[in-house]
């Protein structure tokens, strides 16, 4: 379960400031000028910036549609469609019967560890926990129907042979409470910060300069996104979906700030 926390300058490479852009600034396409200058926000040279893109597309987490221009690939559109989802978060969180979703993975083994690995990322993605050895489970709160779930969890990188299991009773023993897997202390501490980063952000942008404002939002809006799309999107019996509903609607303020900061940045270096 991620926690909020800015993202520091230095732990910011070519490969993910790449990807990043692509995913927030406000454009689905890059001119390898565009990146590079994006880059010199980072200090990421040229270089660097020439050599991630090359990669990715040889990855296909990119394309190059025409010569010095990118765009995302195929590989990347599966993130990119969880990544987008932040915006709407209040529509994606349904009632809550004190049902549960339960996958089960036990049975593809786990020899292949990069399949465990990418699997066990796709449930958290989507908010599970691991109750037992291969059983993950998350409240049965979404507003996805079971099937376009367990769809999103294959695309996301779980087996295609993953057990999907809405619950419409369970007997548990006495001293099991699935509630406690979820920290939601944690969780409201996180989002107040975000809120509290935002803030201080907010105030202080306009006395900042086009690059130091650009390399502000990204690297704060970048940690708050990934917040929001790591969240389990409890249901409000937790007592902590208020909070979480407001750092989205702040967030929506401070992606709104964010553009422009980067759109000023970029006239700049356009003259």
């Amino acid at each position: 379960m991620y926690h909020f926390k800015p993202l520091n300058p230095d732990d910011v490479t070519a490969r993910a400031l790449i990807l990043s852009v692509l995913n927030t600034i406000g454009t689905d396409q890059q001119s390898i000028a565009e990146l590079i200058h994006t880059g010199d926000v980072f200090g990421i040279d040229a270089k660097a910036m020439r050599v991630a893109a090359t990669r990715l597309v040889k990855e296909g987490l990119l394309d190059s549609p025409q010569r010095g221009v990118y765009q995302r690939g195929q590989k990347a559109e599966g993130i990119t469609r969880h990544v987008r989802k932040w915006q709407n978060v209040s529509d994606a969180i349904g009632d809550w019967d004190g049902n549960w979703i339960i996958n089960f993975s036990q049975h593809l083994g786990r020899t292949d560890r990069k399949k465990l690995r990418s699997a066990e990322r796709a449930y958290g993605l989507l908010g599970y926990q691991q109750a037992e050895p291969g059983m993950w489970v998350r409240p049965d709160n979404l507003t996805e129907d079971l099937a376009g779930h367990r769809g999103r969890l294959i695309e996301l990188g779980a087996d295609a042979d993953t057990l999907t299991i809405a619950t419409k009773a369970t007997a548990l023993p006495p001293e099991t409470d699935w509630r406690e897997l979820w920290s939601v202390n944690d969780l409201q501490h996180s989002y107040q910060a975000a809120i509290e980063e935002m803030d201080k952000s907010l105030a202080r942008l306009d006395q900042l300069s086009a690059p130091e404002a650009a390399r502000e939002t990204l690297l704060v809006g970048q940690a708050v996104i990934r917040a929001i799309n790591l969240d389990p999107l409890l249901p409000k019996e937790f007592g902590v979906l208020e909070t979480l509903l407001s750092m989205v609607e702040k967030m929506k303020v401070y992606n709104t700030a964010g553009r422009a900061a980067w759109k000023n940045y970029r006239s700049l270096r356009a003259n």
